[in-house]
């Protein structure tokens, strides 16, 4: 009987993703398994991330910027805040935050449209659709990312204004992800003035905040 137990007893360990870097102006990608951390830590100053996450067992389901703005009344980021996917069902919550200072409402950047305002590379959405394609995962659309770091402010009177980004390098976030989930992270340029200086970013999971190693 005890042998028959430990046959069918479920693994005490999981497997967790080695950690990640995303060159400034580039994409990577991590995969994060339910009740697992991710960090997402500035390896520069003035670092921006736009944060993109599928369901590993459906990719139509999409960390969805706009239901996360709809489902908690709110575009500033805060602790305990329950970040939603476009079925309006958690995908992960947010923890730790030495920055404190994110965007939910723009665009991420295209090619075209830095080229435009004359900057050069590629835009964060072509680095994501790479990512998308190197992964071998299919979606039905690129939605808009989560901006973490990137800093700008809202008028009283709705207008949107950039602000210098103060993220430092070794400033992270640290979110409980609650649904399985490949997270693609973009280091390209923003376009925004006072956030358009890429910096590589670190990206790494663990089960508990004791269990994170420097980057």
């Amino acid at each position: 009987m005890l042998l028959m137990r430990e046959a069918f007893s479920e693994p005490t360990t999981r497997p967790l993703a080695e950690p990640v870097r995303v060159e400034a102006g580039q994409a990577g990608s991590i995969r994060v398994l339910r009740g697992q951390l991710l960090r997402i830590t500035a390896l520069g100053d003035g670092a921006v991330a736009s944060l993109f996450g599928f369901s590993v067992a459906d990719p139509a389901v999409w960390l969805s910027v706009h239901h996360t703005r709809v489902f908690s009344n709110s575009y500033l980021l805060g602790s305990g805040m329950r970040l939603v996917n476009n079925r309006r069902r958690p995908m992960m919550v947010l923890g730790k935050d030495s920055v404190k200072r994110h965007d939910l409402l723009l665009p991420g950047s295209t090619r075209g449209w830095l080229a435009e305002r004359g900057y050069e590379g590629e835009g964060c959405m072509e680095a994501v659709a790479a990512e998308l394609t190197r992964l071998n995962l299919s979606v039905p659309k690129l939605p808009d990312p989560i901006n973490l770091f990137m800093h700008v402010g809202l008028t009283r009177e709705g207008d949107l204004v950039p602000d210098t980004n103060l993220t430092k390098a070794g400033d992270s976030i640290t979110c409980r992800v609650v649904m399985d989930t490949h997270f693609i992270v973009s280091a390209c340029c923003t376009g925004i003035e006072g956030n358009d200086k890429p910096a590589p970013l670190g990206l790494s999971v663990a089960e508990n905040l004791t269990n994170f190693t420097a980057e």
